[in-house]
């Protein structure tokens, strides 16, 4: 357990975050001779990746799955699981002895004469810079359809998903077109009756590509932006065919219906006026920007963003946030995607500082 914290000094650089991004910055910044940490609110390495359900996979061999400066194991063929990632990045901290406090669960945040005082489970925290990693996992997002009140079965979203075996047996619905919902989709199916619905058609990847062009994008992009240059990146939005949802095509599971207009009691409405009897709903609908502690700091907030040049912020001097997609950098949620963006607010970090 944490010990409580008294403030016995202003850090330069506190990192709120301990995932993928949060790590992905501290390796830049420790190489700047920076006073800077991470607080961690989970108990354990790992990020949110410890909390998704068991069988998750990227859809990025481990290969092209890397933050900077060590491959992750597995080469060119494997597809890392959630175990393979909470590894990786429990012995990346250990090998860079990355300066991390945990847990320790940041609650609020002000900003007062250049210095942000942070609110913690474990006392006060003091910094000249703050950099929100908080990433989105705990801020799911369900969208508002009417007569939920009154269906009687379980509904759930994709964060809350463990394990398909309390569904056997049950008629399912599966919300959301994108890789979640996919790979939720295709395990749920082997022991229960599945109804995949979405708000658009699927759109598949061809089975040659994956994940992997997501690294070749983001330099592409950052290359035309240098040369300045306009370039538009692919969408993430395609459903990567990594092989349990090759496996769902191969039984025929990956049959769409149209979206929602109601709950009924016993199931659902659709928009084709269709009703669909279920027992539980999965919503693989997404996440939002886990910014609520940042609520008190003099920045605007619009559709759930911090407005940002790049991570910085535009309004507040020493704010930056990393790791959000992108509108923080091209892919910049992804294990793959962030280092780039990480190495960039590392060097306006440390020129915000001289």
């Amino acid at each position: 357990m944490k010990e409580q914290h008294d403030v016995i000094k202003v850090y330069d650089v506190i990192i709120v975050g301990g995932g993928q991004s949060g790590l992905a910055l501290a390796y830049y910044l420790r190489r700047t001779g920076l006073r800077y940490v991470i607080l961690d609110a989970e108990t354990a390495p790992g990020g949110s990746w410890q909390n998704y359900w068991s069988s998750i996979t990227l859809f990025s061999p481990a290969q092209w799955s890397s933050l900077p400066g060590t491959l992750m194991p597995g080469g060119t063929e494997h597809y890392p699981g959630k175990g393979d990632i909470t590894d990786y990045l429990t012995s990346y901290e250990k090998r860079y002895e990355l300066k991390i406090d945990r847990p320790v669960r940041v609650t609020e945040i002000n900003w007062h004469q250049d210095i942000f005082t942070l609110q913690t489970s474990v006392g006060t925290y003091q910094s000249r810079v703050v950099v929100g990693a908080t990433g989105s996992f705990e801020n799911p997002f369900i969208p508002e359809i009417s007569g939920r009140e009154t269906f009687t079965g379980k509904i759930i979203h994709s964060a809350q998903y463990r394990e398909s075996t309390v569904f056997k047996n049950q008629k399912v619905g599966i919300v959301g077109e994108g890789n979640s919902g996919a790979q939720i989709l295709s395990e749920v199916s082997r022991v229960a009756d599945t109804f995949w619905i979405t708000k658009d058609p699927p759109d598949f990847l061809p089975d040659h590509v994956d994940g992997r062009y997501l690294f070749d994008a983001a330099s592409q992009l950052f290359e035309a932006k240098k040369r300045g240059r306009e370039y538009i990146p692919p969408s993430l939005g395609h459903i990567v065919m990594v092989p349990s949802v090759k496996d769902a095509r191969s039984r025929s599971v990956l049959v769409h219906y149209p979206s929602i207009t109601r709950f009924t009691t016993n199931g659902v409405e659709l928009e084709d006026h269709r009703e669909l009897p279920l027992d539980s709903v999965i919503f693989c609908t997404g996440f939002r920007p886990a910014l609520q502690i940042f609520k008190n700091l003099p920045v605007t907030f619009r559709h759930d963003k911090i407005p940002t040049n790049g991570t910085r912020s535009r309004e507040l001097p020493g704010l930056w946030m990393v790791g959000y997609g992108s509108w923080t950098g091209f892919a910049s949620a992804t294990v793959v995607g962030v280092g780039r963006s990480a190495k960039a607010t590392s060097i306006e970090i440390e020129e915000f500082l001289k």
